[in-house]
């Protein structure tokens, strides 16, 4: 009788579990840390690259050495900062924003002074490394914007009935979105240096 008693237990804890979405809410946190890895993936290619814009400009020019340290500070900073994918904290996606929009600050200082360096704009080695910035800039925003269309199932997921209730037995917790670094909504100004 005991053992008739576990066996109907163990079949009801198995229907129950199929039913609760456990299996979905893995899959869908998966989709999640797939797509985090590939917003870091982006950005550490535009760390890579940094470097050999840095060693261009400065073998190519006669630089503005603050433009070009602040680079290198920035970069520093950038790749200091590591988010845990299974554990996405608003926070925590604010700080890395705030460190990732100081490198492009810094980046976007640079290029600008480099402007005033007519030998170094014609540098072929400069052209394609400003060329791969832009297209990596580019494919920063698609992976970011990815990754928020993988929190979005995710999250709609675990906080419909009854997977909530499901979803905080096993510990899954909303993630949070990707959002605009401060300001973004301002225009752009741009100066035009005549001097």
């Amino acid at each position: 009788m005991k053992l008739f008693i576990r066996i109907t237990a163990l079949i009801l804890l198995a229907c129950t579990l199929n039913s609760c979405g456990y299996n979905n809410m893995v899959t869908l946190n998966e989709d999640t840390a797939e797509a985090w890895g590939n917003v870091q993936t982006a950005y550490q290619r535009r760390n890579d690259l940094i470097g050999n814009l840095v060693k261009t400009v400065k073998g190519a020019a006669d630089y503005e050495k603050s433009a070009l340290v602040d680079v290198i500070n920035a970069r520093a900073k950038a790749t200091s900062i590591t988010i845990d994918p299974s554990n996405i904290t608003p926070e925590q996606l604010a700080k890395f924003n705030k460190v990732q929009g100081g490198l492009s600050g810094a980046l976007k200082s640079l290029l600008v002074t480099v402007e005033r360096y007519p030998d170094l704009k014609a540098n072929q080695n400069f052209l394609k490394l400003q060329d791969e910035l832009t297209s990596t800039e580019n494919q920063i925003l698609t992976a970011r914007t990815r990754f928020n269309e993988a929190i979005k199932p995710y999250n709609n997921y675990i906080k419909t009935i009854p997977q909530n209730i499901y979803a905080g037995w096993f510990g899954f917790e909303p993630k949070a979105y990707f959002d605009a670094e401060a300001g973004a909504e301002k225009p752009v100004e741009v100066e035009f240096d005549f001097n």
